[in-house]
């Protein structure tokens, strides 16, 4: 059968428009994935270890106030870098930040991060951040041991971690950590052990070393599952701890007393939460993630998290927002000198060996 041009020009027409609509779509959908937006919402998955104490919905309301939908996917911080490493093939987040300088490290040594730029550059001290843009500085916390006031007093109350096993005094007293998956546990113990490193030593620690911290666990208490450890500490049954400098005003706060501050000579550990961009694919459109850690990030918003959680920001525009709390510990206590590098080569060892042989 023979067919009339007049139908073929239809036919052609309707093939032409078909494809252009075809484009068109195609186009839509790109700006929809590109631009991750839902219900006029920009849409992040935002991985942290930096949530709890109300962080966490905080930051989910102010953000929408900003124009971003979050989902937070909260996890300790050795089990977050766990989870990031495997996932590198298939990741499921946008965002991640409250980890350690260490550990990001560990995610660009692995190819999981984006390289950016955010608007507050200029306003964190030069050298803070990663000369190659895969993460910048948030927030400092000082890893503190803390007691209760109205069991010790300052001349009563340990000194050091070295008095908790030394002094008789204070067996059972004292909180130890009862898994090593957090970045505040992880940094007791690699606070302590690197005070003997010894590089013919096990994983590079003398056996004074790992004997001390067997000491430790020993002697100390572990938090049964169905305690809490903050309660214990306000109660007076465990009265001696730990925390995260951040996290002491919300501690007193919900249990209502006052923690007294233990200031090593030797100074203590400090670990700086980092934000970065999850890699996706090659050619991932990173404008929304760019712009939530931009807002984040800001004097402004790290100035009201400051205020509302008493954390140290490393922003400079936005410290003079710290509390009274946090300028005080920052006076009263010096960072531990240590090698972060080498910490970072041997962490995972080290709490393997820990968890195999001494829990």
């Amino acid at each position: 059968m023979k067919v009339k041009k007049p139908l073929l020009l239809v036919m052609a027409f309707m093939l032409v428009a078909s494809i252009l609509a075809g484009c068109m779509n195609n186009d839509s959908t790109k700006k929809d994935t590109a631009t991750d937006t839902k219900d006029g919402k920009k849409s992040l998955v935002v991985y942290s270890n930096s949530v709890s104490d109300g962080r966490g919905d905080w930051l989910t309301k102010k953000a929408a106030e900003a124009g971003f939908e979050l989902k937070i996917v909260e996890a300790g911080g050795g089990d977050l870098l766990n989870r990031l490493v495997s996932e590198k093939n298939n990741p499921l987040g946008d965002v991640v930040f409250g980890l350690n300088q260490m550990n990001f490290e560990t995610l660009k040594a692995n190819d999981i991060l984006v390289p950016y730029e955010p608007k507050w550059t200029a306003e964190i001290p030069e050298g803070s951040s990663d000369k190659d843009k895969f993460y910048y500085p948030l927030v400092e916390q000082r890893i503190i041991m803390i007691y209760n006031k109205d069991v010790y007093t300052e001349e009563t109350a340990p000194k050091d971690w070295t008095d908790l096993i030394e002094n008789e005094e204070f067996k059972g007293k004292y909180n130890v950590p009862s898994n090593l998956g957090g970045g505040t546990n992880r940094s007791v113990i690699y606070g302590m052990l690197m005070r003997h490193v010894d590089k013919n030593g096990d994983l590079g620690i003398s056996e004074e070393g790992w004997k001390e911290i067997k000491s430790f666990f020993d002697n100390g208490y572990k938090t049964p599952e169905g305690e809490d450890a903050n309660a214990n500490l306000a109660s007076g049954k465990v009265p001696i701890s730990f925390t995260y400098s951040s996290g002491l005003p919300g501690i007193e706060k919900e249990f209502g007393f006052e923690a007294g501050i233990v200031s090593p000579e030797v100074g203590v550990p400090t670990t700086v939460e980092q934000v970065g961009i999850i890699k996706k694919r090659k050619e991932q459109d990173t404008a929304v993630a760019e712009e939530f850690i931009s807002w984040f990030g800001s004097a402004e918003v790290q100035g009201a998290w400051a205020e509302q959680f008493g954390s140290l920001p490393v922003n400079t525009k936005a410290v003079e927002k710290a509390s009274d709390k946090m300028k005080q510990i920052g006076e009263n206590t010096k960072i531990q000198e240590m090698d972060y590098t080498f910490i970072s080569e041997h962490i995972d060892d080290w709490v393997e060996k820990i968890e195999l042989e001494i829990f």
